[in-house]
């Protein structure tokens, strides 16, 4: 049975979905690129999501690096392996499309890679956001730029954040 409940955060509200324990979407609730129809989120059902709305706090406040949450995202075979890539990217680096490329095995496959990291359902929790360009750049991301420089100052490490001019 799939539920879904709203939580707010530092970027907006967040919709997150849920099927059989299991989280399979983290959305934002506005402009969000390739969010599914609310239709598809299932009823409203804010009890079950207790320990889901902890961790996103403590992570929006800083006491929080990792998930420990039971994820079940839906995608293809390509999709699957690309999100676990991108889940294992470190609180706080980054790795570029080209890079994650690399890791399946065929640099040609940059574009893929930037395609299935656009599709991830569960954004923050997989943290699309920690992958640019080749050159370092802030490249797409379903939830806006603005959200994506957000999110990784907040993983920013301390010291190279004290070293910015501005």
């Amino acid at each position: 049975m799939r539920t879904h409940t709203v939580t707010g955060s530092p970027l907006g509200d967040l919709v997150v979905v849920a099927e059989d324990g299991a989280v399979t979407g983290l959305y934002f609730a506005q402009r969000h690129r390739g969010r599914p129809a609310q239709e598809e989120f299932g009823d409203r059902d804010d009890s079950c999501f207790l320990e889901v709305r902890q961790q996103l706090k403590e992570y929006f406040g800083g006491e929080r690096r990792a998930f420990e949450l039971p994820l079940s995202p839906r995608g293809d075979d390509f999709q699957l392996r690309v999100w676990r890539l991108v889940a294992a990217i470190p609180y706080g680096r980054t790795r570029s499309y080209g890079e994650l490329a690399d890791d399946l095995g065929d640099r040609s496959l940059a574009q893929a890679v930037g395609a299935a990291v656009g599709a991830n359902p569960l954004c923050v929790l997989v943290a699309c956001h920690r992958v640019v360009g080749a050159d370092g750049r802030l490249t797409g991301y379903a939830g806006g730029l603005d959200r994506k420089r957000f999110l990784l100052e907040l993983e920013e490490p301390v010291q190279q954040r004290e070293s910015r001019l501005f």
